[in-house]
């Protein structure tokens, strides 16, 4: 493929799932400055792998293997752990009124910090299954059977709710 045309699939792939990696980089780090870094060092991944895709498995996955990839690699690099409190990711919901609104924010707040303090291969399937991935995609991002993807989520979402509950 040419360079023109692999500009458009690239800028077509990140049209498409622009936001789900960005939700994704979320899920792996603590600040929106590192959710940049992150989101940009993905982008750049994607964008020098894209000539080597020989459609083996879906693009979904391969992009989303990609930013796993670059998502260990940055947790690697940045061990240390900040005291920073997270900063929260804006849920807006138009159609709803002030109180509502503070609600729903509070619950997004407290699920988001309840993933967030998942052991990160748990993190790491509840983020892929909220992004809409199935066993069998997930299992290939991560390098893992689908046996385990099933057994990760079901202990991620015994946690979550345990998380939850401790919220209340």
């Amino acid at each position: 493929m040419d360079r023109a045309g692999l500009k458009e699939q690239f800028e077509r792939i990140l049209a498409e799932h622009g936001p789900a990696l960005s939700r994704l980089a979320a899920s792996y780090t603590n600040t929106r400055s590192d959710r940049d870094d992150l989101l940009q060092e993905t982008a750049f991944a994607i964008w020098q792998a894209l000539p080597k895709f020989r459609g083996e498995c879906s693009q979904r996955t391969f992009i989303f293997r990609i930013a796993h990839n670059r998502a260990i690699a940055y947790l690697s690099r940045h061990r240390e752990q900040r005291t920073d409190p997270l900063e929260e990711v804006e849920v807006r919901d138009p159609g709803t009124g002030p109180d509502a609104h503070y609600s729903q924010n509070q619950r997004a707040a407290n699920l988001q910090r309840a993933v967030r303090g998942l052991p990160l291969p748990y993190r790491q399937v509840i983020q892929l299954t909220l992004e809409g991935l199935g066993y069998r995609e997930i299992a290939a991002v991560l390098g893992i059977s689908e046996g385990n993807v099933g057994a990760r989520l079901t202990r991620a979402r015994q946690l979550l709710q345990d998380a939850m509950e401790k919220q209340i």
